[in-house]
């Protein structure tokens, strides 16, 4: 077993898991952040991605020691007060939903994105940067308008 200490959406937590304890299986199956979902398991669609110190990681695809003592965020982690991240608020007003499982990794990424732009990103800058995130329903006209509409948000507009 392996001792595990992660800051979790602003809380410090320890996870006694196996040394070989994928990081989503430890969010998801020890601390029950289901948000963070299990699409693919080889790092190819997206659904579980989470920021790890501010950047965003595909967590499937590492191991929850190789966090230890990183600071993590979850979609459970992006609201704050009640109030939707401008990221999450765009996907609902834009229709970026569809049918919710890729939502979360779509969110996270985004979100990343747009925190390393100092301008909102183009069209294509968007998809380029998705291009690692499947969404199934194939709704990818609506979340590439809400990343947008979120990243003018994340810099106080609307």
């Amino acid at each position: 077993m392996a001792t595990v200490t992660l800051k979790v959406n602003g809380k410090e937590l320890t996870v006694d898991c196996a040394p070989r304890t994928l990081l989503v299986e430890a969010l998801r199956e020890h601390l029950r952040l289901t948000g963070t979902h299990v699409g693919c398991d080889t790092s190819q669609c997206g659904a579980c991605v989470v920021h790890v110190d501010g950047r965003s990681v595909k967590s499937c695809t590492m191991l929850a020691v190789e966090a230890d003592g990183a600071a993590l965020t979850t979609i459970e982690g992006m609201a704050q007060g009640g109030e939707l991240h401008p990221m999450q608020a765009a996907f609902k007003e834009h229709h970026g939903l569809q049918c919710g499982f890729c939502t979360p990794g779509m969110i996270m990424s985004s979100t990343d994105l747009c925190a390393r732009s100092a301008t909102t990103p183009t069209e294509g800058e968007v998809r380029h940067w998705l291009e690692g995130n499947l969404c199934r329903c194939t709704g990818y006209h609506n979340i590439v308008k809400a990343v947008r509409a979120g990243a003018d948000g994340m810099r106080g507009g609307k």
